[in-house]
């Protein structure tokens, strides 16, 4: 009996093991390419639990067996995250449901996309601000597996920050409600006699043994997706929060089937301040100067995706749903600060939002004034509203997109594509980046969260060239080299997946690392949920499955 048939005889859900679907699992937005025996369709979270069960008899009866389970929403993950040469579990097909908006909160299914879900709370006048600049496409699942940020990070957050149950299934196949414990509560579930109960011990016993070398290895920088967040669950003695711990785990410690968010409310109106420059050496006054306003939003990209946003400007008319000739006018003033000034090398763009369309452009107009009596080289615009500013948005958020669609012959290498650094050494960094990526001849864009110190760089790389795989890792570990010699994260929002994951232990040392492999072991003992991924990932299994040939 193969695989397929065992399966359908213990779920109630979808199993396809078709080879026009086993090649659309092979692939998510990353570099990689890692096929799949099958791909199921779970109905509910009592099928994910069969589907748990089942594996980890096999595995019991088979010790050794590499059968194992992944978890995969959308598929827009550019770390390899959702890919696995056993079973896909895909948690759109029948997890996309909305379950409850309500005063503050939502309940809702991992598999609903976040363009759903934001339609839903904002219906209710409420918003989950740690969405991403996949925002239209990526799933909220995909949101807490990575812990996924945004550019409202700066002021409200990531993903964790919001995240008040889980409903999840873990590796004894019983589907349970996780929260956030202190106090008698917590004191009850470390003297259960469960399997969730062993769990509590062990993590419990962890970190309260170990907070030593915990705070040692903390991260400094205030974005980071990398490792399992032993510094953010509690003490164990007090307090134990094994939802954080989940929280951008990549689905490695076990499922997730219900979520329930907290939400804000948004502020309604907006204002933006423009900035355009050439010198990397101004950030060093120019970033705390601008972080005393204390904006929303505190973004960049460099002269590159400016030029690509030029050069595919009616794709940008397209996105912004704007005819061509009103989107050229409304580009007028930065065409001209262009023909009188050339392209800058970096454009910030600073946002303020407020209740009130005066009070966010009040906000914007004291940047300005401020900037321009001190800095009176650097090209300044006000874009007075949202309309005004949603170009700059669109600019920002689709650098990515017009690299994999619209650049022939080249392939988007999204391998140093979310480093973070703290935010005062960006002036003397962020020169030492470029004279890296200048010894290799690509063509790369730099975008990312300026007020974070959080970067993407998403390089072009012809697939043909017979270097093409040397330079991946050659580039790889120089540009991790000079990210963590600053004390920052080899990602802030993307995760570790298939190609950061062998460098966890360079950025963490051997003994956080160990702890990270121990809190593996306690979740998931018989390695059944999406191996090789936060620990166990090694630079030959990456290496083997690039995929440098696709045309994505």
């Amino acid at each position: 009996m193969s695989l397929a048939e065992e399966l359908r005889a213990v779920m109630r859900g979808e199993v396809d093991d078709s080879s026009q679907t086993l090649e659309h699992y092979s692939r998510d937005a990353s570099l990689f390419v890692v096929r799949p025996q099958v791909v199921v369709y779970p109905m509910d979270a009592e099928d994910v639990a069969a589907l748990v069960r089942f594996v980890t008899d096999k595995k019991k009866t088979l010790p050794g067996s590499p059968l194992s389970i992944t978890a995969r929403s959308a598929g827009t993950d550019m770390s390899g995250g959702p890919l696995n040469d056993s079973i896909i579990m895909d948690m759109t097909r029948h997890f996309g449901k909305v379950l409850e908006v309500g005063e503050g909160y939502a309940v809702t299914e991992p598999g609903v996309y976040f363009r759903d879900f934001d339609t839903a709370t904002q219906a209710k006048g409420w918003e989950l601000p740690s969405y991403t600049a996949s925002r239209e496409i990526n799933t909220v699942g995909g949101m807490v597996g990575n812990d996924s940020g945004g550019e409202k990070n700066l002021k409200y957050g990531k993903t964790d920050r919001y995240i008040e149950d889980l409903e999840v299934v873990l590796a004894d196949g019983v589907v349970r409600t996780l929260r956030p414990l202190s106090g008698d509560a917590l004191q009850a579930k470390l003297h259960s006699s469960d399997f969730e109960g062993e769990i509590y011990r062990k993590v419990a016993a962890l970190v309260s043994q170990h907070q030593g070398v915990i705070a040692e290895h903390k991260p400094i920088v205030t974005k980071n997706s990398s490792g399992y967040a032993l510094w953010d669950i509690g003490d164990g003695v007090e307090s134990l929060n094994l939802p954080r711990l989940l929280c951008g785990s990549q689905g490695t410690l076990g499922f997730t089937t219900k979520i329930r968010f907290s939400l804000v409310r948004p502020e309604k109106y907006s204002s933006m301040v423009v900035m355009m420059f050439s010198d990397f050496r101004e950030l060093g006054t120019l970033v705390p100067q601008v972080m005393r306003h204390n904006p929303d939003s505190f973004e960049s990209y460099d002269d590159n995706t400016f030029k690509l946003a030029a050069k595919y400007f009616p794709e940008f008319a397209s996105q912004m749903k704007a005819g061509i000739i009103s989107l050229a006018f409304s580009f007028l003033p930065d065409v001209w600060m262009l023909l009188t000034g050339g392209v800058p090398k970096i454009v910030l763009i600073v946002e303020f939002r407020a209740d009130s369309q005066e009070e966010a452009l009040a906000h914007a107009r004291s940047l300005e004034s401020e900037i321009r009596a001190q800095h009176p080289h650097i090209r300044l615009r006000v874009a007075r509203n949202e309309r005004a500013a949603r170009k700059y948005w669109v600019v920002r958020r689709e650098s990515f997109n017009l690299l994999r669609k619209k650049i022939r012959g080249m392939r988007t290498a999204p391998f140093i594509d979310d480093f973070v650094v703290p935010v005062p050494s960006l002036p003397e960094f962020l020169p030492k980046l470029q004279s890296i990526l200048s010894q290799y001849n690509l063509f790369e864009t730099l975008a990312g969260h300026m007020g974070d110190g959080n970067f993407h760089i998403i390089p072009l790389i012809d697939p043909t060239r017979p270097d093409a795989a040397k330079i991946i890792d050659e580039l790889s570990h120089k540009v991790y080299d000079l990210i963590i010699s600053y004390h920052g994260s080899i990602t802030g929002e993307h995760n570790d997946g298939l190609i950061r994951t062998p460098y966890v232990e360079k950025m963490f040392g051997k003994d956080m690392t160990a702890l990270f492999r121990e809190v593996k072991n306690i979740f998931d003992p018989l390695d059944i949920f999406n191996p090789r991924k936060k620990v166990g990932g090694t630079f030959e299994y990456a290496a083997e499955h690039l995929d440098l040939a696709s045309s994505k």
